[in-house]
């Protein structure tokens, strides 16, 4: 009997062993587990906090650039970035990032690559870690920018209309109203509340309006229309704006384009494009896809007057004899004028069949300089094409005053649309169509006319078929390229490059404020 008891005993006591064995696991397990969440947590917080650091880094470089940079000229923000020694440019610029109470608990390190010359797109890389693991980073880039002008479809400084059957794919803004009776894709702004369309009698109506009749009624008429006027709440029309219509904004500043002429003036003369004097009445432009471009010097051309007077075509052109030989020898170099831009195998002999006079020599070929512009201190006609080039042209007098204008008569295209090839046109006054442009006409490129209008003059008489623009227009004047009498260009097409949104044209016009376009984490 009592050795049955014993025998009990030593049973409970491995029960027992047992029963402590398992709960001492069961608590191990339970207490690493415990352990592990506390570490995972602490690991948690300390990540966010080093991403907390590393965003305090990207809203103090936006802070630095609205305080540094915002509001500058394109030469005052060019000189920033070259010579006033930008935070984080050249070498990361370190921050300290205090908790709540005032307490430093780690840093961010920031290093900028700042524009390329022409551009104003800046990268920002800002990496942050608290003091306690300074092992443990996160690192975030963002992209900040000026928004260009090329980011428009249309961008003006006085009314713009758009008739039915108009469809445009990119944003649209004027400093003054806008009646959209097609379709927009992209949202459509104005920086004015209310306008009185001049093209009907009536009350003023919103600032961006429409003529077009609510579905399933077809068509536009020209009445004043009481619901798109202030009275009446501002109807969606997504038959119209597709992405909507914003009225008012911030008005754009033409006259700050005088800033960014001076500026591609001088980076022209300091070998970052080419530079063109006032000689004669403007220069002749041809672009080339082996990267070069043709050059002549315009003597006169034919002034627009009227509907009946004036072509705005060049007329003849300044050049130098040359291959004169015999008694005449003594002429080569000396000026002379000629009736057509032409090299020495397609220039005519001086005075005919008289070979020993040699020719008139009024072309030229020289080096398209990448991302680069190319200034006229005068008139300038361009067309031609490119290939893996990015070129704006500019037709400015910034000496005397006058007001010259850039012409384009015959194509001016891209090879690659894929933002490879980029082409910026700028009139100090108008960017016009001459007469006898071509009657097919496609320009790709971003337009611009800081004084005048893009557009055609009144040409009695002459239509012309279809007029293609691939890029974006700004004008300060209202734009057009027919009149109502049927002149001027039957089908008028307008679409937006895509690719100027973030690479437009060298040194074109730009805000005043830098945005941000992109975000990312390392």
């Amino acid at each position: 009997m009592k050795k049955n008891i014993k025998t009990k005993k030593g049973s409970a006591l491995v029960y027992g062993l047992i029963i402590m064995t398992a709960v001492t696991i069961l608590l191990t397990s339970i207490l690493t587990y415990i352990s592990s969440q506390i570490k995972y947590s602490l690991k948690v917080h300390t990540r966010e906090q080093t991403f907390q650091i590393a965003e305090s880094g990207i809203s103090f470089y936006r802070w630095y650039l609205a305080h540094q940079a915002e509001g500058r000229t394109a030469q005052q923000l060019a000189t920033f970035w070259s010579s006033g020694s930008p935070y984080g440019v050249g070498g990361a610029y370190t921050g300290v990032y205090d908790d709540p109470f005032g307490s430093a608990i780690g840093e961010y390190s920031i290093t900028v690559i700042p524009p390329e010359v022409g551009s104003t797109i800046v990268q920002v890389t800002s990496v942050g870690a608290t003091y306690k693991n300074p092992t443990d980073t996160r690192t975030l880039t963002v992209r900040f920018r000026r928004p260009s002008w090329s980011e428009n479809a249309a961008l003006a400084n006085d009314f713009m209309r758009f008739g039915n059957g108009t469809e445009v794919f990119g944003k649209i803004m004027s400093n003054k109203g806008i009646r959209f009776d097609g379709l927009a894709h992209n949202i459509v702004s104005s920086a004015v509340n209310t306008f009185d369309d001049p093209d009907h009698t009536g009350a003023s109506e919103f600032g961006v309006h429409t003529h077009k009749n609510i579905p399933p009624t077809s068509g536009a008429n020209n009445a004043f229309r009481p619901a798109e006027a202030p009275n009446s709440a501002v109807a969606l029309r997504p038959d119209v704006f597709e992405a909507g219509r914003s009225f008012p904004i911030p008005a754009v500043d033409f006259n700050g384009v005088l800033g960014d002429l001076s500026l591609m003036k001088s980076e022209a003369q300091a070998g970052r494009g080419t530079y063109f004097d006032n000689s004669g009445v403007g220069r002749e432009i041809t672009l080339k896809t082996d990267g070069t471009f043709d050059v002549c010097t315009v003597k006169t051309y034919s002034v627009y007057v009227d509907g009946t007077h004036g072509t705005n075509q060049p007329l003849n052109y300044l050049g130098i004899v040359s291959g004169a030989s015999g008694s005449s020898a003594g002429t080569n170099g000396n000026p002379c004028d000629v009736a057509t831009c032409c090299t020495s195998s397609t220039c005519p002999w001086i005075q005919s069949s008289k070979h020993s006079r040699g020719k008139c020599i009024s072309k030229s070929n020289q080096p398209l300089v990448q991302n680069g512009v190319i200034f006229v201190e005068d008139n300038v006609w361009v067309s031609g094409q490119i290939d893996n080039k990015r070129i704006t042209i500019a037709a400015a007098d910034l000496i005397s005053g006058s007001l010259p204008s850039l012409y384009v008569m015959n194509n001016l295209l891209y090879t690659n649309y894929t933002g490879t090839d980029i082409i910026g046109l700028i009139g100090q006054r108008n960017v016009d169509i001459p007469r006898d442009s071509a009657t097919t006409l496609r320009i790709d490129g971003a337009l611009l006319a800081q004084q005048g209008r893009v557009g055609r003059a009144f040409y009695s008489g002459l239509v012309k078929s279809s007029i293609t623009i691939y890029g974006a227009l700004a004008t300060n004047l209202r734009y057009g390229f027919a009149y109502t009498n049927g002149t001027g260009y039957t089908t008028r097409n307008l679409y937006y490059d895509n690719n100027l949104l973030y690479y437009p044209p060298p040194y074109f016009p730009t805000g005043t404020q830098y945005q941000m376009d992109l975000w990312e984490e390392n």
